[in-house]
Formats: C-alpha cells, structure tokens, sequence
C-alpha cells in the first residue's frame, strides 16, 4: 500500500460511520433500552456522545493546528505533551484497539449463530477472526474498498428496521424509567445505569476510526475534522432514533432477552442481519488495520522492546509483524469469550485517551503560544468538559479497574523516562513548564519578601575566564548544589576564535556532566573584557528578575590571584544582596578525601535565641549541611569566642545544635581566642567553612587556607539566608 492515498470519504467518514454503527447498534441497543428505559437510554447516549464529540472537537481543532503523524491518538498526545506520556497513553489504546476486533468478531459471531445454531462458538470465532486477519494482510486497500458496500448494506439495513413500525403491532407502554433486570449471561440478577452505559460506550469509540489512519490520509488537518465531526453527527441521530423504534417494536422484556430482536422484527431480516454482519466485518477490518499502525508508530519512535523488528513494513508498506503482534492479543480477547466483558475492559482505555486528547488541547490553548493557531477554535469549554467526563465516568463505572488502568498508565510513563527518548520537535512541554512558572512567579509576587528565608536554594551564578576556574571546582560545585541548586555559567567571549571554541565545547561536555545528575545549567557569553564590571551590571540586571542566581561562586588560583579584583567583588556583592562563596583550594590537599569539614562560626550575637540570628554565618552553615549531606561526612562545628563577657554554655550547645538541625554526629566545640590561632590548631578536615566578617580581605583568606594546610571556602551572607527557620 503505497503512503498518503486515502480522502476525508474513504480514510475518515466512512470507517468512522461504519465503526460507530457497528454490533452494539444491531444486537445491544434494544437491550440497553429494556434495562434503561427511553429516558436512561438517552441519558446513556448524550453522555457518551457528549465525550466523544467534545473529544471530536478537540481532535479536530489540533489537527488543524498540527501536522499529524501516523499512529493518531499517540502522535497527537506526543507531539504536545512528549513521547513518555503519548506512548504511556499509546500502548494501552492500541490494546484496546486490537481487543475491539475481539468484541467485533463476537457480534459476527452472534448474529451467524441465529442461522448457524450448530456451530461451535470458539471455533466460529476463531474462523472469522481468520477470514478478517487474510483480507487485512492480503490488502488494505481492497479492505477499504468493500466498506461502500458494507455502508450500503447498513443503509438498507436500518430502512428495514424503520420499515418495521409499518407492519409490527407497536407498543405504546413505554417504560420512561428503566427497572434494570441484567441479561441472559448473570439470570436476569440485575444490573446498573453505569453497567448499561460500560456495554453500550464502545457503541461511539469509532470517533478515533479515522484518526489511527493518519499516516495514510492524503490530508489529515482537513479530512480528520470534517470525516470525524460529520460521522458523529450523522451517527447520534440514528441512535437517537432506535431507541423509540426499540421501544416501539418491543416490552422491555422482550428487549433484554433478545439480542437479536432488531434482526426479528425487521421488515426484511435477511439484510439486517446482513447489516450486521457487514457493520461487524468491517469494524474488525477497520480495526485490526487501525491497530498495528498505532504498534508501527510506537516502534518507530523506540518506545517498545524489539521496535526495529515491529516497525518493519512489506514491500506494500503494511505493518506485518505489528499485524502478527496484534493477530496474539486479539486472540487472547477472543479467548474472553463474553462481549459484556470486553466492553468495559476497552471503554476504560478509551476514556483515558479520551481525557488526554482533551488535556491536550486545554495545554495547548490555555498556553496562548503564538504557534497555536488552528483552523477550527473550540471554545475552552468543550475540552474541559471532554477530559472532566471522561476521567469522572471511568471511576463512577469502576473505581478500582479505572485506578488500575491508572496505574498502568504510570507505570507505562516511567518505563519511558528511564529510556531517555529523544523528544518531539516542537512538543509543548517547555511552554508548559514556562506557563505554570510563570503563574508561580506571580502567586509568589504577591507574598512577603520574607518568603525567600525558608524556599533558599543555593543557585549560583559562576564567573569564569578560563575553563580550569570550574575544571578545579567541578565536585565542590556539584556538591553544594545537588540536587536542587541550579547553576548560570557567565563567561567573558575570548578574543582568539580558536580558544573560544574550546570554551564552548567545554562549558557544553561540563553542562551536560551537571543534566546528568539532574541540575539545572545555563552559560552565557558576555563581550566585555573587565570581569568585575560585568559580574556588577549582571547582578544588577537579575535583581529585578524572579528566578535569580543568589550567591557568586569564585575559585581564587592563589598563585595568580588579583586581590583588589575579589576585594572589589565582595563589595560589590554586598551592595546587590547577593550571597557570595569563595573557594580557595590548599595547593598540595585541594578537598583530600572529601568526609571531614570543619565550620568556623565567628561572631555569634548573644541574643541569638531571642532573634533567631546567628550574625553571618548563614550562609557558611547552610553550605556545610549541603556539602556534609552529599559527602555523607561530619561537621565539626566550632565557635570562635573571643568575647570574655560572652559563654556558651553546654545548654547553648545543644540548643544551636538542636535549633540548626545539625547531623546527630556533628561534634560542636567553643573556643576562645582569634580565628587564625585556633583554624592553626585544627589541621584535622578535609575543608575549613568560614563566614566572611566585614573587615576579612582577600589576603586574609589566603593566610588562613596556607597557615591551615586546608582548602577553605569562604561564604558572604546575603542576608536572605537563615539557617534557623
């Protein structure tokens, strides 16, 4: 079969019309009347209808907006909302696909048992299962030229079930309200509205009929709004009117035990069961065609196991060893052997694409993105109501079969996180994402500034010249912010291109290192050549955004240092309220074996439990949790006390270590004397943390570092930080 040969008529309309009036209209609609009565029936009808046309609408307006793949449902959903969750909805839609040709061939094999009494079921089912398996794989092109002479079939079928209302003595004791007695399977032991409803559903699933044929239509965005809208509008005035041709031509008695009353009570009943016969043929054709083409467009994307082999075609382009994938489930449905059972199974499934084709439209719309522009606008309205009614009715149906699709829906969902898909161009997760940001940024607008104390997360905001500035923090940087922090690299443009190159390709291997542990990276270029004057108009420019960087993160090469340059930029971190982290690494230990950190607390204010502020040393303490944390470490915490007006006593010990949350096995110690004396003395860590006091240059830093034969991180608080809330 060659690609891209079916119209709106022969790809969409028809298929659609022939799988909604299917073997539910023939041999289910009369029931459902007899247990539901006229007003239940209708009732049953419009709520079905009603999702499946908001779903129709919503399928159509997308279509129009998008170029649809093959595959339907699964190439909609994933070109909006990504391949994970388009193929966690794929694969269940294409079982229920594939289980409709079962519940289809029952209705064949229903309506051929009341002139073939004799015959084993089984094998009966088993026998036209075969016929429709051979025409499917001998061509789906003649498959799809016998359908005009099946909807003739119908066409002359349903006149003759009209034309009985001439010649039949008619019932005028219409049962309003159904009395709900069950079926010929459970002994007429009863049943319920959302039982009926479960059975009749499948009845209008046809809407997606001409969508799963969307690699093959020679105009999608223009045959599957008109072939689809159409076909549902024409079919739901036929169901409209069976109903009162049922009430009419039967008691409700008679309706729920006579399965094949509409093919009794014809004016001629050879052509409606005819009708029945050619409506079940063709809704097995038109779905075990459909069906592996939504198993061909899983492969093609790598969702499934063995995808190279399913997504093979034959020199006709048809989907052979999808068809023979599909050929097993169908027979496991068949092995089910009960209609009433299939059609909840499935409308269950529907719902949920339904919903999703539904979401879908609702994120796409409500994004307002300019490249959302289709053809055929439906107001919000419609695809909130579709997803809603879908969702609701699969719960008031069957909670647990419905939380159970659920759950095979995540499940399906994670398995395809953890394959790493390539993403669709164009799909409208980023927008999403963005909008809901967006709406965040300004709910969290309105509250008080306060607000940042308790949400801190470091996001650093990295200056660099030359690679070897963040070659030689790689792991300190990764574990002050794993695994929530973010990271913004702004890099000055080097005047050689060569060197530039080089630049780029390593701020590109480093982002990709830092994705892969799940942070958030970003680098920028900055043609400027005077690095503390570009730091200040950085900071400057993201202080009137929402999603800044808080702290500047520096790695000092005490080797090459310009001291004046991080003088400057304490100060100028000070001005902007920024939070700033200097990294000065011992020559010969760098962060040795990364367990052990001291925390150097200077200056504690004595009131700090009346005020909950423990001076500078936020950011300090914040960062050795962080890094203690990733390390798996112990903190040695040690108060510098040089105040002899001012003891810490062992409550007030327990009290910082209580009220900080330090780790259990964190050591806390005072002692008295200046900072340089006692960091000499403690030469047992593997990092020193230290708060930077307002008059501590950069030199001063460097003693410490080279006195203590420790790397030392140096932190400026901010004053958004507060390590006690």
């Amino acid at each position: 079969m060659s690609k891209k040969t079916f119209g709106t008529l022969a790809g969409v309309f028809t298929p659609t019309t022939l799988t909604i009036l299917g073997v539910i209209m023939y041999i289910r609609q009369p029931w459902v009347v007899g247990n539901a009565g006229i007003v239940g029936a209708l009732a049953i009808l419009l709520i079905s209808v009603g999702i499946t046309l908001t779903t129709a609408l919503s399928l159509s307006s997308i279509t129009t907006n998008v170029r649809i793949g093959a595959g339907g449902a699964f190439s909609i959903i994933s070109k909006s909302l990504g391949l994970e969750i388009g193929g966690a909805i794929g694969i269940p839609f294409y079982i229920a696909q594939a289980l409709a040709v079962a519940m289809y061939v029952f209705g064949f094999r229903e309506g051929l048992a009341s002139i073939l009494p004799y015959l084993n079921p089984l094998i009966l089912d088993i026998l036209i299962f075969s016929v429709v398996m051979t025409i499917a794989f001998i061509s789906t092109s003649f498959a799809f030229k016998i359908q005009y002479v099946i909807l003739g079939i119908i066409v002359l079928s349903l006149v003759s079930i009209y034309g009985a209302l001439f010649v039949s003595d008619l019932n005028y004791d219409f049962e309003l309200f159904g009395k709900y007695p069950g079926s010929i399977e459970n002994n007429f032991s009863g049943t319920s509205f959302w039982v009926v409803f479960a059975v009749f559903f499948p009845a209008v699933t046809g809407v997606m009929a001409g969508a799963n044929m969307s690699g093959d239509l020679t105009s999608p965005r223009k045959s599957i709004p008109k072939g689809t809208i159409s076909a549902v509008i024409l079919t739901t005035f036929i169901y409209i009117s069976l109903i009162f041709v049922a009430s009419l031509l039967a008691t409700p008695t008679e309706m729920t035990s006579n399965y094949n009353l509409f093919i009794d009570k014809a004016l001629y009943s050879p052509i409606v069961l005819a009708g029945l016969l050619g409506a079940t043929l063709s809704s097995a054709l038109g779905s075990f065609i459909g069906a592996p083409r939504i198993l061909l467009a899983l492969a093609e994307k790598g969702i499934l196991p063995k995808s190279k082999a399913l997504a093979k075609t034959s020199k006709k382009g048809e989907p052979v060893n999808s068809m023979l994938i599909t050929a097993v489930i169908v027979f496991i449905g068949i092995s089910l052997r009960d209609l009433n059972t299939i059609a909840p199974i499935l409308t269950m499934f529907f719902m949920i694409t339904y919903a999703m084709v539904n979401i879908v439209v609702l994120v796409e719309q409500s994004l307002s993105l300019p490249s959302y522009r289709p053809t055929l606008k439906v107001p919000l309205i419609v695809p909130a109501i579709g997803a809603f009614g879908s969702i609701t009715i699969m719960f008031v149906i069957n909670a647990i079969v419905a939380l159970t699709s659920l759950i095979l829906i995540f499940i399906f969902y994670f398995y395809l996180v953890n394959l790493k898909l390539k993403s669709e161009a164009g799909d409208s997760r980023s927008g999403l994402f963005t909008a809901l940001a967006e709406w965040a940024t300004k709910k969290s607008s309105n509250l008080s500034p306060q607000k940042e104390v308790r949400s801190w997360r470091p996001d650093l905001l990295i200056p660099m010249t030359m690679p070897k500035e963040i070659r030689s923090s790689y792991k300190l940087i990764h574990s002050i912010i794993h695994p929530n922090g973010s990271i913004k690299i702004l890099s000055l443009l080097h005047e050689n291109p060569e060197e530039q190159k080089n630049i780029e390709l390593f701020l590109k291997n480093a982002s990709q290192k830092y994705k892969e542990s799940g942070i958030s990276v970003s680098y920028a270029f900055v043609e400027n050549r005077e690095l503390n004057t570009t730091i200040n108009i950085s900071m400057q420019s993201l202080n009137a955004a929402f999603f800044k960087p808080n702290i500047i993160f520096v790695s000092v090469d005490t080797g090459n240092a310009n001291l004046d340059f991080y003088d400057k930029l304490i100060a100028d971190v000070r001005k902007n309220n920024f939070g700033m982290i200097m990294y000065i690494p011992y020559a010969t230990a760098s962060l040795a074996i990364e367990k052990n950190i001291n925390l150097w607390l200077t200056n504690v204010p004595a009131n700090w439990k009346e005020t909950f502020n423990i001076g500078h040393n936020d950011l300090s303490t914040l960062l050795s949790l962080l890094i203690c944390k990733n390390w798996k470490g112990e903190i040695d915490a040690i108060i510098v006390d040089d105040n002899p007006n001012q003891k810490f006593s062992e409550t007030d010990i327990e009290d910082i270590k209580t009220m900080v949350r330090f780790p259990k096995k964190t050591n806390i110690s005072v002692k008295t004397g200046d900072l340089l004396g006692n960091v000499k003395k403690y030469r047992n860590a593997d990092v020193n943390i230290f708060s930077v006091d307002a008059d501590m240059s950069t030199a001063d830093m460097i003693i410490i570092v080279n006195e203590s034969r420790i790397s030392g991180i140096f932190c400026v608080d901010s004053n958004l930080e507060n390590v006690l809330v």
